[in-house]
C-alpha cells in the first residue's frame, strides 16, 4: 500500500529527504507522495522512513493503493532496474 500525506503536513521537508525512492515532492500546498514510486521503503528499510521521521504523524496508508509486501518488493525491483545504467 502506498502512503499519503494529509493536510496536517507542516512542510518541514524531512520526508522528501528521507524517501529512498524519490516518491515525495512538493505539491500545490503540501508535500505529496507518488503512489507509483512508494514502496513503503520495502527493499530499503524495515519501516517507512517518512513516517519514522515525520514530526506531526501525518503520513497514513493510502486506502486507494492497497499492495502486499510482495507487490511492494516487485515495485522496488522495477524502480531499481529503471534507475540502473544500461549495459552496452
Amino acid at each position: 500500500m502506498a502512503l499519503m500525506i494529509t493536510d496536517e503536513c507542516i512542510n518541514c521537508d524531512v520526508c522528501e529527504l528521507e524517501c529512498p525512492n524519490d516518491a515525495i515532492s512538493m505539491g500545490t500546498e503540501i508535500y505529496v507522495i507518488e503512489p507509483s514510486r512508494c514502496t513503503e521503503c520495502v527493499g530499503h528499510f524495515d519501516e517507512p522512513q517518512c513516517r519514522q521521521f515525520c514530526p506531526v504523524d501525518c503520513i497514513p496508508l493510502h486506502p486507494d493503493f492497497v499492495e502486499t509486501k510482495d507487490q511492494l518488493m516487485a515495485k522496488y525491483i522495477k524502480l531499481v532496474a529503471a534507475a540502473a545504467p544500461s549495459e552496452k
